[in-house]
């Protein structure tokens, strides 16, 4: 289709909630479903090296890649339009571009050089930018610049853009600035000067936009896109409207009413088709339409902040619509919790998924949920944290192991049924005592698993430092909590179920990272059907 990759940067001004990641990974679904082998990488501004280490509450959910990458929620968003998994290329911090430059310098690759921003800095990012492009898989990269133009830690990106722009040449890269229009409700009018301003910075920096998207709560009237055109220095037809969304899935279809993917194909001097959008608008249609409804609670220490469990909450709503059935979640923080009121928050629901997380706060609410939903016949899904505090509450409450814990929590336990991998006790960086990314697991044949997955033999993504301790597999297996999927190779446990329940199932991976609306995930879809049936027989 073509032979030299084509670039394309989202740059962002102040924008509300509907931002870049969303509008980038909606262009990509309209390239890609015109035949252009497309990917979006996210560059982010901040200095720690990934998400890995920060705090759910900083920076919402940290995903992971099957090449084992903690990054930036955003790359979910991309793998749920695309159906394209991403990997650590996709994802770069200017922790990392600054570690590479500085690990070069200590071996003394730059030869003696006085080492600064520009080049070497702007260098390694045009070099990290381009690693996806010089593979030879795509037709198109999409790179989205974290941050907003003018912040100071955002400068040698829009540097590094500006000087890939006139290295790559005419047609060849283009950026596209996203911006707010605010309407002012006193003066009832929408307002040009933020957008104005931020197309300005941009310019100060050397960078002319080529396509303006506008964020905007109303439609945006023609004479305000030709204000905007001639004080942008934009072509009128690049001026494109982004009004706000029901659901996230819309955007592609605005996009293309606006003929956002048409403008970036001429500017990149592609040829344009009409986008294949049969199932993407079944997928909506069904979503859109749901025949039943049922809630489901969410049990988790960081419900708060929805982006905490972004994948969760996402994987919902592709298997609500494989259902036909509209997923309500119901957020339930643990820490408050407790056996005095776990009837009242959870006899009413349709099903329980317990969430992941690490640390000790919000424990013991978790188990009693567990419990709860273990002794009165409540579909069941435990993830990650989930999975090791089911294993937890089943060898307190059924095996009689009172103290039973995991070492992460009381690393005194006398019964440390969940306990690090021995090989990891003495690693003390962070981010190296992880389980990370896509690993092997063996399915029992006689289980909801297999049931579930109709195979034996899987790979799903990981992201944890704990684990099943298989000296207590016999006891807690002779008791009735069995253990129905385990890693080949190390023969770690990664799925225990519970026979003698309706639908009790636990993993220890993070099936959410690989649903996509292409792909609902199977446990996800096998979870959602449980609880509709649970809520038709209640």
């Amino acid at each position: 289709m073509t032979t030299k990759t084509k670039y394309i940067f989202v740059t962002g001004g102040v924008t509300s909630s509907l931002g870049k990641g969303i509008i980038a990974a909606s262009l990509a679904k309209l390239l890609q479903a015109q035949g252009y082998k497309t990917t979006i990488q996210k560059l982010d501004p901040y200095i720690n090296v990934d998400p890995g280490t920060l705090n759910p509450y900083e920076h919402g959910e940290c995903y992971v890649t099957d090449d084992g990458a903690e990054t930036d929620l955003d790359l979910g968003h991309y793998e749920r339009f695309l159906n394209v998994p991403t990997s650590q290329a996709n994802n770069v911090t200017t922790g990392r571009i600054y570690q590479n430059v500085i690990e070069r310098e200590r071996r003394g690759e730059f030869l003696g050089k006085t080492v600064q921003v520009v080049p070497h800095i702007t260098d390694e990012i045009k070099h990290r930018i381009q690693i996806l492009g010089n593979s030879g898989d795509y037709d198109i990269v999409i790179t989205e610049i974290g941050g907003t133009v003018g912040d100071i830690e955002s400068l040698p990106y829009v540097e590094a853009v500006r000087q890939l722009k006139w290295d790559l040449g005419e047609n060849n890269a283009i950026v596209i600035h996203l911006t707010l229009v605010p309407f002012l409700s006193a003066a009832g009018e929408l307002k040009t000067k933020p957008t104005q301003h931020s197309v300005k910075t941009l310019m100060e920096s050397g960078v002319q936009a080529d396509i303006l998207v506008c964020r905007t709560e109303h439609e945006l009237p023609s004479d305000l896109r030709r204000k905007l055109a001639l004080f942008c220095n934009v072509r009128e037809e690049a001026i494109i409207q982004s009004i706000d969304a029901s659901t996230i899935y819309d955007v592609p279809n605005l996009m293309l009413d606006q003929g956002l993917d048409k403008v970036v194909l001429k500017k990149l001097a592609l040829k344009s088709d009409v986008p294949d959008l049969t199932k993407w608008n079944k997928f909506l249609q069904l979503h859109k339409n749901p025949k039943s409804e049922i809630t489901i609670g969410l049990i988790g220490k960081y419900v708060e902040l929805q982006d905490s469990y972004k994948s969760i909450l996402e994987a919902f709503i592709h298997a609500g619509a494989e259902n036909e059935v509209k997923v309500n979640v119901e957020s339930i923080h643990s820490e408050y919790l407790n056996e005095d009121n776990i009837k009242m928050k959870l006899s009413h629901l349709d099903g329980v998924l317990v969430a992941p997380g690490f640390g000790e706060r919000g424990i013991e609410g978790k188990i009693d949920a567990i419990k709860f939903v273990r002794e009165n016949n409540i579909p069941f899904l435990g993830i990650c944290l989930g999975m090791q505090m089911a294993v937890i509450e089943f060898c307190r409450n059924v095996l009689g192991l009172k103290d039973a814990n995991s070492t992460e929590m009381d690393p005194k336990t006398s019964n440390p049924v969940i306990d690090i991998m021995e090989d990891q006790k003495n690693i003390t960086d962070m981010g190296g005592t992880m389980r990370l990314g896509a690993w092997d697991c063996h399915i029992e044949k006689e289980s909801i698993a297999y049931d579930v997955y109709q195979s034996q033999d899987i790979k799903e993504r990981h992201r944890h430092r704990y684990e099943f301790n298989s000296d207590y597999k016999e006891k807690i297996e002779a008791a009735g909590l069995k253990t129905t999927g385990y890693n080949p190779e190390t023969k770690l446990v990664e799925i225990v179920e519970n026979p003698s329940h309706p639908w009790f199932v636990a993993v220890q991976y993070h099936p959410e990272y690989k649903s996509t609306v292409a792909n609902p995930h199977p446990l996800f879809v096998a979870f959602v059907k449980a609880s509709l049936k649970h809520h038709n027989t209640k």
